[in-house]
């Protein structure tokens, strides 16, 4: 055998064993199996500065800034000389610590238990100016709340109970500082019902005991069985389903807490947060591809059908309580699961929405930038680069037969403040997070490069082939057959000798003469 069929033979088999071994890592996804343990390990390095993978205190700070509707002018918009006319103020900024506590792993390490308190620390150099003294005037949501309850008694009970609101010199609108609205402050309609009914607190505030309080006891999967289960919730307060809404559907406790997500996200896929402060949960759909610090990352926000009547997407009728008391598009009415006042959660000015809304109050300005509520997630590891969420509370007011003074009003969601809850990925998490994609990416090629290489040895391997059949070809055809010309040829004897045997010439090449 010559070196050139062993290197044609050789060629073959490097070729072939690449082929083979390249195609069957990736049909059988060897490598993405190892990745994915590779990334768990390494989100858990990254995100935790305690214990027990996965579940302490992700490094991202977190902000939340208050903005408040302050009403420039309550008397006009109260007896029905104007519509309410409102300006920003804020943002008032926070900075949130959300560690997870009494972290428990809970059959095999396949869910784990944990609560996560919220803590609130004012940061005066990112605010405008300062909440306790900054004053705000806006709707006296206690006055409201007992307007509320008492709406399907007699026309003369609620008679006597506005005549003793009245006494009391208390109005359908109130003049606070911004941290008394916020954290709470002793409020004279609140003590007086204190004293006739010990439950009812006398203290009132928009985040009166969430400073170190948690939003419920969260049992979540782990992925251990499947990597598309990591960070789902399987339980909220020992419960899979609420039972506030008018539908099975609307009741169900879908998806993440909004921190985590599963590994390789895709762009046509939906994602599901519960949100607790909402009540429900709700989905969020691919936008646009986007980098933040170096890192690629999928955009996902709430669609338009997130908030939508109805009429446009069936599935939130079960949100109307009850059932077929509807609003429009772009607001939800959340008073079923808080008690007391009917409170309304939208977008920031009332973005998204119905224009009725937006048209019902001078000084609001919607716009996607300002008002969109997003996430920026690595697809790779899951891990939230970026996050904005953005809510605002909202008040109905309404005429109320028996208080005099609401005989102005017609129907209005009145918005009160609104909160943009930001987070981005710090520089050091992010510098680790992109060592992790470098070598998330060499090995996720790997399989790839092997099949490259055994394509490339294959064109190879066919070219040797071809060369070695036309060099063959060519040796065939260099060579005439033997002369059988007679030897008593003329030509024989007069150009050349004659000799014994037969004569052989190269051809076409004529023999040369001595």
């Amino acid at each position: 055998m010559t070196r050139r069929s062993c290197a044609i033979y050789a060629t073959g088999i490097v070729c072939a064993h690449l082929l083979i071994v390249g195609i069957a890592l990736l049909v059988g996804q060897v490598f993405q199996t190892m990745i994915q343990e590779r990334i768990k390990k390494e989100i858990t390095l990254a995100e935790n500065s305690r214990v027990l993978d996965g579940w302490i205190n992700p490094p991202p700070p977190v902000y939340m800034q208050y903005f408040f509707f302050n009403i420039t002018n309550p008397e006009e918009f109260f007896t029905g000389r104007a519509k309410p006319h409102v300006t920003e103020m804020g943002p008032y900024t926070y900075r949130e610590y959300r560690p997870r506590e009494n972290v428990t792993y809970l059959e095999n390490g396949t869910k784990v238990f944990a609560t996560n308190p919220k803590s609130f620390v004012f940061l005066p150099e990112m605010s405008v100016g300062d909440p306790e003294v900054d004053l705000v005037t806006t709707i006296n949501i206690p006055v409201v709340a007992v307007m509320n309850e008492v709406h399907s008694y007699s026309f003369f009970i609620r008679s006597l109970i506005s005549m003793w609101i009245k006494s009391m010199g208390v109005d359908l609108f109130m003049t606070r500082t911004v941290h008394e609205i916020l954290w709470g402050f002793k409020d004279p309609l609140m003590s007086k019902l204190h004293n006739m009914k010990p439950d009812v607190d006398e203290i009132f505030g928009l985040m009166y005991k969430k400073n170190g309080t948690h939003e419920g006891e969260f049992v979540f999967h782990t992925g251990e069985k499947n990597y598309m289960d990591y960070g789902k919730i399987d339980t909220w307060n020992g419960i899979r389903n609420m039972d506030w809404w008018s539908s099975e559907q609307s009741n169900m406790i879908n998806g993440t807490d909004g921190s985590v997500f599963h590994t390789f996200l895709t762009r046509n896929e939906l994602l599901y947060i519960f949100a607790a402060d909402l009540c429900r949960s709700i989905h969020l759909s691919y936008v646009k591809d986007i980098e933040v610090k170096g890192i690629p990352a999928y955009r996902f926000a709430p669609p338009a059908d997130v908030l939508a009547a109805p009429d446009d997407n069936p599935s939130n009728a079960g949100f109307c309580v009850p059932v077929g008391d509807c609003l429009g598009k772009g607001v939800l009415k959340v008073s079923v699961c808080r008690q007391g006042a009917p409170i309304v959660v939208s977008f920031p000015h009332f973005y998204q929405a119905e224009s009725k809304y937006i048209n019902a109050i001078d000084g609001l300005n919607p716009n996607k930038e300002e008002h969109e509520t997003y996430l920026d997630l690595n697809p790779t590891t899951g891990v939230p680069i970026r996050a904005c969420k953005r809510a605002q509370l909202n008040i109905i007011l309404k005429r109320v037969l028996g208080f005099p003074q609401t005989k102005f009003l017609n129907e209005t969601i009145f918005p009160i403040m609104y909160v943009n809850e930001t987070a981005t990925i710090d520089d050091n998490s992010a510098s680790q997070m992109r060592s992790l994609l470098f070598i998330v990416t060499a090995v996720s090629n790997f399989p790839v490069i092997i099949v490259g290489m055994g394509a490339i040895l294959l064109l190879v391997l066919f070219i040797l082939v071809c060369k070695n059949r036309q060099r063959k070809t060519k040796d065939d055809t260099a060579y005439t057959p033997v002369s059988n010309k007679s030897e008593d040829s003329p030509e024989t004897h007069t150009s050349q000798p004659m000799k014994n045997g037969s004569y052989i010439a190269m051809s076409p090449v004529e023999a040369q003469k001595c």
